[in-house]
């Protein structure tokens, strides 16, 4: 398991588009991939899970991945949300 704190860097926050990407590039591993900010925990594969955490630019929140490819599935999450990926 891999926890890390992060700081979205996407221009407007997570709404609906950057939310589907997240949950594209999150479903692309085999790893689970969670999303957790003031002590709610989503899966970053559920849209619906991730829309309620109504997640703004520059806010940190800590992404944790368990699986068998976890430090892939970090590597790509911290990718996309510092906006090196987009």
């Amino acid at each position: 398991m891999i926890e890390k704190s992060i700081k979205i860097q996407l221009n407007g926050g997570l709404e609906a588009r950057p939310v589907a990407m997240l949950v594209q590039v999150a479903s692309q591993h085999e790893s689970s991939v969670y999303i957790e900010t003031e002590g709610k925990r989503v899966n970053a594969k559920s849209i619906m899970g991730m829309m309620s955490l109504a997640l703004n630019s520059g806010e940190a929140v800590t992404v944790i991945t368990n699986g068998s490819d976890e430090k892939e599935a970090m590597d790509s999450i911290e990718g996309y949300l510092s906006g090196e990926k987009n």
